[in-house]
């Protein structure tokens, strides 16, 4: 795989190195070239190297509707694939990286004490309405953000900004409760919504950004459709005259859409892998890997469930779980078992702390025979993922080898995504978890499986809440003592098993030849600007 953006000149460390930072980039006038570098992009061409053609609809497949929170929690395909099309954010990490580029925001400087963050906004930007781009929407997007109603997984992120001004319309300036190491991370998932619009937005009626996409019409469960934005700030762009993507529930269903052509893409995550796989080897068609933007399959524990209260039955599953067949058969050798939440690009990654959990059937069962006679445990996924039926059926089986009785307990994906967000799973639960490819702290204050101060597992413990906010708070998130928290944060994940790592997987995705230059950001949007048809 390549990607359109080239390794960064500066790594992260010499990106935060002292205490002023400021935007090494400008994006520029509108160029193609800027354009591709301040989004750092995956790219994946299905066909030999072409001049780009305009016009043209692109059609694509993918699994769900979007419900009316999905724009700030990351939890639907639709909602990723809106923010992608119609909303744009103040800045965008490369792919690759997590180095801010300019997007919204031109350029920025961190003062000096880190508790004040000054941002230069583009002043050739509209909202699809024509209105101009200001300051006061970007305060306004990321007060949104932090409003606890909206249950947006960087919310304790926006939240630690407690001043805004606003009163230069090309200038905003943030005031951090402290020093904040992960606040480009928000910069960079927050959409910039147009405050006059929102509530259409939150109700599904209508969406308004300053992305090369303007949102056409929906119709409920059949498909939501996109025009070229005229005035798109970026010059000639996009080559598209239109993108739809059609709502198909089911996978195979998915998979014979794009074979048939009556689709052209199929949405990242959205085909099993072994499907996947099978159309990267068909003439026509090509499947690529989105690196960058990995997920983390894991299983969740609510520790305060009969037989999950005892950590011993924790670690013997732990011990149980067969991560290396997991990784093999279902998700075909596209990622690497772990114990631990973070990937190698990581700078939390830890070799040693990986390998702490290997299947060891003997082992799981002597700590069962500890705890003595344990209920049967659900284990909840979303059916709607042939690949977590398979997975949480192979843990079934490897589970029962260790004494611990399961029953699968499949839900649809709006109620298991109701359960992750609200905590309300009766025992184990099995998924993706995000984030992990962004700065590290970022899981531990934001996500809802890891968050310290309330998590899916009902899990809390002061010493693991204070090592998170102290990995919160370094400002250099690749430093030597951001590592060290890391490794408190990664031993205390390991002795307590509230969450118990599988595997890192990469998502797929697959395209008809026809389609080129298609770009992804970390979080899986897509990025169409400079997609075309041939």
């Amino acid at each position: 795989m390549n990607s359109s953006f080239p390794t960064a000149g500066l790594d992260r460390r010499a990106f935060f190195r002292g205490s002023a930072l400021a935007a090494f980039a400008i994006l520029g006038t509108g160029s193609l070239a800027a354009c591709s570098s301040a989004v750092g992009e995956q790219r994946s061409d299905a066909g030999e190297s072409v001049e780009p053609v305009r016009g043209g609809t692109l059609t694509l497949a993918i699994p769900d509707d979007v419900s009316p929170s999905a724009l700030l929690t990351s939890t639907t395909i639709a909602g990723t694939t809106i923010s992608g099309l119609v909303f744009e954010t103040l800045t965008r990490y490369p792919i690759d990286s997590v180095v801010p580029q300019p997007l919204l925001a031109k350029d920025w400087k961190l003062s000096d004490d880190g508790l004040t963050l000054t941002l230069n906004l583009r002043d050739d930007v509209t909202f699809h309405t024509g209105r101009p781009f200001t300051s006061a929407d970007a305060e306004f997007s990321l007060r949104t953000y932090a409003d606890p109603k909206f249950s947006a997984q960087l919310r304790s992120t926006a939240a630690a900004i407690t001043g805004y001004d606003s009163s230069d319309p090309k200038k905003l300036v943030l005031t951090l409760a402290h020093r904040t190491g992960n606040i480009f991370d928000l910069l960079d998932l927050a959409p910039i919504f147009d405050s006059e619009t929102f509530d259409k937005a939150v109700s599904g009626e209508s969406f308004i950004g300053t992305g090369p996409f303007v949102f056409a019409s929906r119709t409920p469960n059949s498909s939501i459709s996109f025009d070229r934005n005229p005035n798109y700030w970026v010059a000639e762009r996009p080559f598209l005259d239109r993108v739809e993507a059609r709502i198909v529930p089911d996978s195979q269903a998915r998979l014979t859409s794009l074979k048939s052509g009556q689709v052209a893409l199929v949405a990242p995550g959205s085909l099993t892998f072994r499907d996947s796989q099978t159309v990267g080897k068909t003439s026509g068609f090509a499947t690529s890997a989105l690196d960058g933007a990995e997920l983390q399959t894991y299983l969740g524990a609510n520790v305060t469930a009969e037989g999950l209260t005892d950590v011993r039955t924790r670690k013997a599953v732990a011990y149980a779980i067969d991560r290396d067949r997991i990784m093999s058969e279902v998700y075909r050798d596209a990622g690497y078992a772990v114990n631990l939440p973070w990937p190698k690009s990581s700078p939390a990654y830890d070799a040693a702390k990986n390998s702490t959990y290997t299947r060891d059937v003997a082992k799981a069962r002597s700590l069962v025979s500890e705890v003595g006679t344990l209920p049967t445990i659900p284990l909840t996924y979303t059916g709607a993922s042939p690949d977590f039926e398979a997975a949480a059926q192979i843990v079934q089986a490897n589970l029962a080898e260790a004494g611990i009785r399961v029953e699968l307990d499949p839900v649809e994906a709006t109620i298991f995504f109701k359960q992750l967000i609200g905590a309300e799973f009766k025992g184990l639960w099995l998924t993706s978890h995000t984030f992990a490819q962004y700065v590290p702290s970022t899981l531990t204050v934001s996500a809802y499986p890891f968050n310290a101060a309330h998590n899916a597992s009902k899990f809390s413990s002061p010493a693991y809440s204070a090592a998170a906010d102290s990995a919160w708070q370094v400002p250099d998130g690749s430093s030597d003592a951001a590592k060290k928290l890391y490794a408190d944060l990664g031993t205390q994940l390991l002795e307590e098993l509230f969450l118990i790592e599988i595997g890192v997987v990469v998502p797929q995705v697959s395209a008809a030849s026809t389609v080129h230059d298609l770009a992804w950001t970390k979080g899986r949007q897509p990025q169409f600007a400079n997609t075309f048809l041939a």
